[in-house]
């Protein structure tokens, strides 16, 4: 669990650097099994991108819930870097279904229009499909059943529902 929390620090602190080509070739050149997968509940199809360690045993998974761009290479680059910390890595796509063509965070013109798609979430929608995506991750073969979860800034926009009202 420590190296968890580590890799979340480290990999948040550098939350704010766009993704650049490094990420993409170190995704490519990756020697763990990536994968994609639709997690389905209710009428949604949640999108994940999981990430196995190369590990005999079974190990924790990891919930990657991504920055206020979307699921990116950046975010799929730190569900690599678990794995390779030995954890499998499930980053679930909040914007599926959302894009311009119904399709997800890819489809956007930018950074900019995700946030923007990702402020319209309903915390609801956004809570069932981390639930369903935790299911899923408890559920798989090489897991021990255990589930972690990290996550990135998503911010505030003007009239969002994010982040949640606070209690005081």
């Amino acid at each position: 669990m420590r190296k968890v929390m580590a890799a979340a620090l480290v990999l948040g602190l550098a939350a704010g650097v766009p993704a650049q080509d490094h990420v993409k070739q170190r995704l490519e050149k990756s020697p763990r099994h990536h994968e994609w997968v639709d997690v389905k509940h209710g009428g949604r199809s949640v999108r994940c991108f999981v990430v196995y360690p190369e590990v005999k045993h079974k190990a924790t998974a990891v919930v990657v819930i991504h920055e206020n761009k979307g699921l990116t290479d950046w975010v799929r680059g730190v569900a690599d870097q678990l794995a390779e910390a030995g954890y499998i890595a499930v980053a679930p796509d909040l914007l599926s279904g959302m894009g311009p063509k119904g399709g997800n965070t890819d489809e956007f013109a930018g950074p900019d229009k995700a946030t923007k798609a990702l402020y319209k979430l309903k915390q609801e929608q956004v809570t069932a499909d981390l639930k369903a995506v935790a299911d899923y991750a408890a559920k798989l073969p090489a897991g021990n059943g255990k589930v972690a979860a990290c996550g990135f800034c998503w911010g505030g926009g003007q009239g969002s529902a994010w982040p949640p009202p606070t209690r005081t």
